[in-house]
């Protein structure tokens, strides 16, 4: 019995080892993303950042899509990426819908080409919203070089 309960709290601490985020190379987040996300590749010495699809990303290089044009960055060129999580914009449906008496508006009375009927009229619209996109998110930064001696 004692064998066994050290048994699952030996294995609950390498699963949660496994998951702490302390022991991952930052850049392990950026080779995660998926082709086709939006980036901002911020690059050494540069004021602006590039704002780019992601193509792929290996343990050296990030590749990317600017204008339909693919390149690629070498890891020591880049200070930080930021990416746009690539969550669904929300779309909202409005359904407006509008009830008139004709008998309560003189104006119904009005003789024209077609003859006014009094009674109830309705009128329907229906708009459609789509939201936002979510905001970049920093996905990488790279490490600040321990001071040199």
């Amino acid at each position: 019995m004692l064998r066994s309960v050290l048994v699952l709290c030996f294995g609950v601490s390498l699963a949660m080892a496994a998951d702490d985020p302390g022991n991952d190379d930052p850049w392990d987040k950026v080779k995660a993303i998926k082709s086709g996300a939006e980036l901002r590749v911020y690059r050494k010495g540069s004021a602006q950042p590039l704002v780019v699809k992601m193509d792929e990303a290996t343990d050296e290089r990030l590749v990317i899509v600017n204008k339909n044009e693919q390149t690629s960055i070498a890891k020591e060129d880049i200070d930080r990426v930021d990416a746009r999580p690539s969550s669904k914009r929300p779309v909202t449906k409005e359904t407006k819908t509008t009830m008139s008496d004709t008998n309560a508006d003189p104006r119904s009375a009005i003789p024209g080409p077609t003859p006014n009927r009094p009674g109830t009229t309705s009128s329907s619209s229906t708009g459609y919203t789509i939201g936002g996109k979510p905001d970049f998110e920093t996905v990488y930064r790279r490490p600040v070089a321990p001071p040199k001696k």
